[in-house]
């Protein structure tokens, strides 16, 4: 049995928003517990060395996207070394007719790129004049064709949002998938004009703290989970939970649940939940089912992700970030992370580590193979794009997820009212995770810190 009966937060979830609003918390003198389903913490963050290889099963990068992740790293600069990108790997490729080009970094490759047809190129510069859209809920991919054009959907959005959400233009609506694109246009009237007059804004310090640069950890994320739990105290967090239940009582939650065959319980004045919309039911019996309903009308795209390792490498030159595969190639991968580009120490001397994905919202099918079709799709593709004599990998590693990145469509506004309608209904409830806010690295340690002031200021 733990010692405190009471806490002033309790979280559910040990992934990294779980683990951010722990820190959070623990930087401002809060008591809290973390219930954890599984027996470790992190979520599907997991890093693996074997034979030579270190390599991701979860997030293979991230994005210093945000004030809060670089103040974490900050606060665990003796406990875990942030990694930034090696300069090397700043290419980005994308493939067309089977062939990779570079993304066009600059306004003389932008005129010159393959990747959009010249009246596209021309069409752009009228971008700053057309008219804002008018519909809340217009797809991604109708706004890029309205002030953009259709080789810039094909080439340039269909494999971005492919490398981020494994998701379909024609399904996410930018308003709650990617509103900083949506309120460009809406706040300035154009993507170009929008990005030049924001850029000129003034920023605070903690804002020039996000750099836009890839990063990673010295050693593999699991470094960085280690070092956020023995920041927050590892006596804080409870793993291998089963039947956890909680009800609102006076103003604050009875909790309960069994742990090694004991029933614990606890009274916490805030319930934090960080997991995915998929684990709210059963959670919270107090919550009427028709709006849990409402919580989890939420799509994951399903997504294996397959670790080659090579002790020799022997194909095209591994010179860039990595490169992606626009659905208008139609072919079975989705992309292709160069990890050792990217990072040192990922594969021996003259060796390389790739990260390949498949699935995604157009082709789920290729996620659900067998690991022998997934092994013969991957050599067929790999031996193909990177030009490769003959496929003998040293490393060869297949991990599945289910429920890997949540699709931010149509039915987003109805999800986010209704948690907002809860969390006023039900005071100190707070609901997070990845269902809301964003789904990048940095997304949920900016939402961890969120949380954790929510709870706070409420009492």
């Amino acid at each position: 049995m733990h010692n405190n009966s009471y806490v002033h937060s309790l979280i559910i979830g040990a992934g990294l928003t779980g683990l951010s609003t722990a820190h959070f918390l623990q930087k401002n003198n809060k008591t809290f517990r973390v219930l954890e389903k599984k027996g470790f913490p992190g979520g599907v963050i997991n890093t693996n060395n074997e034979r030579g290889f270190v390599y991701e099963t979860g997030p293979n990068t991230g994005v210093l996207g945000s004030g809060e992740i670089v103040e974490v790293f900050e606060d665990l600069n003796d406990r875990c070394q942030l990694e930034t990108a090696n300069e090397k790997a700043q290419k980005r490729y994308i493939l067309k007719n089977g062939s990779w080009q570079p993304l066009p970094g600059g306004l003389i490759s932008a005129i010159t790129t393959p990747l959009y047809t010249f009246s596209d190129k021309l069409r752009l510069l009228g971008e700053p004049f057309r008219k804002r859209g008018n519909n809340p809920h217009e797809s991604l991919a109708s706004l890029v064709k309205r002030r953009m054009g259709q080789s810039f959907l094909d080439y340039a959005i269909d494999p971005f949002i492919i490398g981020v959400y494994a998701g379909d233009p024609e399904v996410l609506i930018p308003k709650y998938a990617l509103p900083k694109l949506y309120n460009l246009e809406q706040n300035y009237g154009s993507f170009i004009g929008g990005a030049i007059k924001k850029h000129k804004e003034p920023k605070t310090d903690y804002e020039k703290k996000a750099n836009r640069k890839v990063f990673s950890v010295r050693g593999g994320f699991n470094n960085l989970v280690n070092a956020l739990v023995g920041f927050s105290g590892h006596e804080n967090f409870c793993y291998n939970i089963k039947d956890l239940k909680i009800y609102p009582e006076n103003g604050h939650y009875k909790v309960s649940w069994t742990e090694k065959g004991e029933q614990q319980k606890i009274i916490a004045e805030n319930v934090i939940f960080t997991g995915g919309s998929h684990e709210l039911p059963g959670i919270f019996p107090f919550i009427p089912d028709e709006e849990i309903k409402k919580l989890t009308l939420l799509y994951y795209a399903k997504v294996s992700i397959v670790s080659l390792g090579f002790d020799k490498w022997i194909g095209i030159n591994l010179d860039g970030f990595g490169g992606l595969i626009p659905s208008m190639e139609n072919r079975d991968i989705l992309g292709i992370l160069f990890m050792s580009t990217l990072f040192e120490g990922r594969a021996p001397e003259d060796g390389a580590l790739l990260s390949v994905f498949m699935g995604g919202m157009r082709k789920p099918e290729m996620a659900e193979m067998d690991n022998d079709l997934i092994m013969k799709t991957v050599e067929r593709e790999i031996t193909s794009l990177m030009k490769l004599p003959s496929f003998n990998p040293q490393l060869f590693r297949i991990t599945r997820y289910e429920h890997a990145i949540p699709q931010y469509d149509v039915n987003s506004g109805v999800r986010f009212e209704t948690i907002n309608r809860l969390e006023q209904q039900f005071p100190g409830l707070i609901l997070g995770g990845n269902m809301r806010d964003g789904i990048g690295m940095a997304d949920r340690v900016k939402q961890g810190k969120i949380l954790a002031m929510q709870a706070i200021n409420r009492l």
